[in-house]
C-alpha cells in the first residue's frame, strides 16, 4: 500500500526524480523567523504525472516547530507567508476566500476557522462607500460546509459565489494529509494548482481549480493527518494537540491572507479589525 500525501515536496521525494526533468526547486532559510521556504515549479504534464501532482507552482513553508507551539515570530512568519501568497495571487482586484472543511471534525476545521478571521470587505465597498479606502482589497468570504451538511458540493457553491461576486481569484483553505510524520502540523503549503476539498480526511470531492472555476485558484493548507499501515489495516493519525495546532494554523493563514489582500493595511491594523 502507498501512503498518500498532499505535499508536493513529499511527492517529489518518492517519485522517479531522474525521469521527472520538468521541475525546478529552490530553498531559502530565514533563521530569525524559524522557517525554511521551498519553491517548486512543476513545468509540464509529464513531470506532473511522474510526481503525482498537477503542473504549477508549489510553496512549502517548513516551521522549526509544530504549529501547536507558541512562537514570538508570528508577525514575521505571517508576513513571509503573505509575500508568497501575493506572488501566487498576482494582485487581484476581487478575491473570494473559501474556508473548506467540517468544523465539527477538528483535523478538518482549519479552513472554517481561518475563514472566520479573514477580513471581508465587499459589503463595505457596496454599501458603505464612505468607509471604503484604497487600503482595502475587495474580499468575499464563504464557508461552504461539506456535502453531508448542505447536500451540495462545496465546489458548486464556491463556483456559484465566484461568478456572483465576479472574483478574479479564489483562495481555498483546507486541511491536508502528509506522508512523513515530521511534516504533521509543521508545514504550510501554498499552490496555484487548486485543491480537492476534503483530501485531508480522505474524502476528496470535486476539485477547485482554474479549470473548474474559470479563474485562478490558490490553495493553502496544513497537514493535520497522516496514514499509518498496521498489517492489512490503514489508520488515520492526528496529533494529540490537534486542537491547538488547527487554531494556530488558522491564525497564521488568515493573517497572511489579510496582509496579502489588503496591502494598504499594517499587521497592527489587521489585528485591530479581526
Amino acid at each position: 500500500m502507498s501512503l498518500r500525501t498532499d505535499l508536493a515536496g513529499e511527492a517529489i521525494l518518492t517519485s522517479d526524480k531522474a525521469a521527472a526533468h520538468g521541475f525546478t526547486t529552490s530553498t531559502l532559510t530565514n533563521e530569525q523567523a524559524g522557517v525554511e521556504i521551498t519553491r517548486t515549479h512543476i513545468h509540464d504534464t509529464r513531470a506532473g504525472e511522474l510526481i503525482g501532482k498537477p503542473p504549477g507552482r508549489y510553496v512549502t513553508v517548513q516551521f522549526s516547530q509544530t504549529l501547536d507551539n507558541y512562537s514570538d515570530s508570528f508577525k514575521m512568519r505571517a508576513q513571509l507567508i503573505a509575500r508568497e501568497l501575493s506572488r501566487l495571487c498576482s494582485n487581484p482586484k476581487r478575491a473570494l476566500v473559501a474556508g473548506l472543511g467540517n468544523v465539527h471534525i477538528t483535523p478538518d476545521a482549519v479552513g472554517t476557522l481561518c475563514a472566520e478571521k479573514v477580513f471581508a470587505t465587499r459589503h463595505i465597498k457596496q454599501f458603505a462607500h464612505h468607509l471604503y479606502t484604497d487600503a482595502l482589497g475587495e474580499v468575499t468570504v464563504i464557508i461552504p460546509g461539506v456535502l453531508g451538511q448542505t447536500g451540495i458540493e462545496a465546489g458548486d457553491l464556491v463556483k456559484a459565489v465566484c461568478r456572483r461576486v465576479d472574483a478574479d481569484v479564489v483562495i481555498a483553505v483546507d486541511a491536508l494529509a502528509c506522508r512523513d510524520i515530521q511534516s504533521l502540523g509543521s508545514v504550510i503549503q501554498l499552490t496555484d494548482t487548486g485543491i480537492s476539498p476534503g483530501s485531508g480526511v480522505d474524502n476528496a470531492r470535486k476539485e477547485l481549480s482554474k479549470a473548474t472555476l474559470g479563474v485562478p485558484c490558490v490553495a493553502v493548507g496544513v497537514p493535520t493527518v497522516t496514514d499509518h499501515h498496521f498489517g492489512t489495516s490503514t489508520l488515520m493519525v492526528t496529533p494529540r494537540t490537534v486542537d491547538k495546532l488547527v487554531e494556530n494554523a488558522a491564525d497564521y493563514i488568515s493573517m497572511a491572507i489579510n496582509l496579502a489582500l489588503h496591502p494598504g493595511l499594517s499587521f497592527e491594523d489587521i489585528r485591530s479589525l479581526v
